[in-house]
């Protein structure tokens, strides 16, 4: 199933932060990510079905930074006023229609640049759960998902790196090595 609803926008206001993750202020969802980018939060949603594979997503081509690149489930910004707690929610269910309890594992700071289109900076807090619900996705954020298992994914990474995101990588090998086995234990 899919939905086609507009749910992000450049205008859209984001938190920025410091080094140590403490808001400091706003500013457009744009400005964040021209040039070198902006520090602002972030977060990124692991999901694993029953069987223990990973969810991933595909990037719109409509995106301005890493489109058409394959990705963790989702991954957004929270809004300003907004807890990690509702915007996790939220946009897992704008973006795949999906509702599941959500652990937060970690957070952590990086800078990836796109091209000469601008970049990802930011301090990221990253979140896993569970579902074994369909998708019902959103295709102005996604272009296509698939199921994929831990060791095809490390294989893909191995293989074709080139293919996924920087945070995904980043974020895959730190929850790989730290939290995975108990992610998946029954």
């Amino acid at each position: 199933m899919e939905n086609s609803a507009v749910v992000s926008s450049p205008a859209e206001s984001l938190i920025l932060v410091d080094d140590s993750d403490r808001e400091i202020g706003a500013a457009s969802k744009h400005a964040c990510h021209v040039g070198e980018g902006t520090l602002h939060r972030a977060f990124s949603i692991f999901v694993f079905n029953s069987a223990g594979e990973l969810l991933l997503q595909r990037r719109s081509a409509d995106k301005p930074l890493w489109p058409m690149y394959w990705s963790n489930t989702c991954c957004s910004h929270p809004r300003v006023g907004e807890t990690m707690e509702v915007a996790t929610e939220r946009r897992l269910d704008e973006e795949l229609g999906l509702n599941c309890q959500l652990q937060f594992l970690y957070k952590f700071k990086y800078h990836a640049p796109y091209e000469d289109r601008g970049s990802e900076r930011e301090f990221c807090w990253v979140y896993a759960g569970r579902c074994d619900d369909e998708p019902t996705v959103n295709v102005n954020e996604i272009a296509e998902w698939r199921y994929v298992g831990v060791a095809d994914l490390d294989a893909a990474l191995v293989d074709a790196p080139e293919s996924f995101t920087p945070w995904l990588k980043l974020e895959w090998a730190e929850l790989r090595s730290r939290f995975l086995d108990d992610l998946l234990a029954d």
